[in-house]
């Protein structure tokens, strides 16, 4: 019988560093706390992502469970998020800023800053996993919302809210979302987005 670990490894046939075939973004949670040094590595390795400019445009909005912040994210997701993500011992809020810095291109638009912030939540999710922790990246969730239970500036961009925890019993959820939990991952074949012309796949 597989452990859950296999079933949602990548295969070995795409031949992927181990950090990236193991992370995947579970909805079962146990409540134990995510200690501060660790919090520090995840934070840490989002900042080192790339960005435009290295103007790191990115901002996270965080709370551990029981902060009036982890309350106002909670409050911002479709109540079907919030029926798992409320075991999650920390839930996140990222965001972009839309309009460079004090430098050579002050106050001008920043048309990288979701995909800049995204580039940052990809590491602090690997990070994550490289210590035995899950994020998952929720997009279901109400971004007029969560505007006004923080008072987000007009020059920043919603990104997405995080869960992150430890991995808890599948059995715990609703039915539905347990066999998702157990369903093996897939991914579309390169070719379907990889190309040499715009929909022409290209020859690796």
């Amino acid at each position: 019988m597989p452990t859950l670990a296999e079933i949602k490894r990548a295969p070995s046939s795409t031949g992927i560093l181990d950090i990236i075939a193991n992370r995947w973004s579970p909805r079962a949670f146990t409540g134990q706390p995510v200690s501060t040094e660790d919090l520090h590595k995840i934070f840490a390795a989002a900042s080192w992502a790339a960005s435009s400019t290295n103007e790191q445009p990115w901002r996270f909005l965080f709370g551990r469970n029981g902060d009036p912040t982890y309350g106002k994210i909670l409050d911002s997701m479709a109540e079907a998020n919030q029926t798992w993500a409320r075991h999650a011992p920390v839930l996140l809020l990222s965001v972009g800023k839309s309009t460079f810095s004090p430098g050579p291109y002050t106050g001008q638009h920043n048309p990288y800053a979701l995909h800049d912030t995204g580039a940052a939540s990809a590491f602090l999710a690997l990070q994550t996993s490289a210590l035995g922790l899950y994020a998952h990246g929720v997009g279901g969730f109400d971004r007029d919302k969560a505007r006004a239970h923080f008072d987000i500036p007009a020059d920043f961009e919603i990104g997405a809210c995080w869960a992150i925890g430890y991995l808890g019993d599948p059995d715990a959820l609703p039915e539905r979302l347990r066999q998702r939990e157990l369903a093996a991952r897939s991914r579309k074949p390169l070719d379907e987005f990889v190309f040499a012309e715009w929909e022409v796949p290209a020859k690796l």
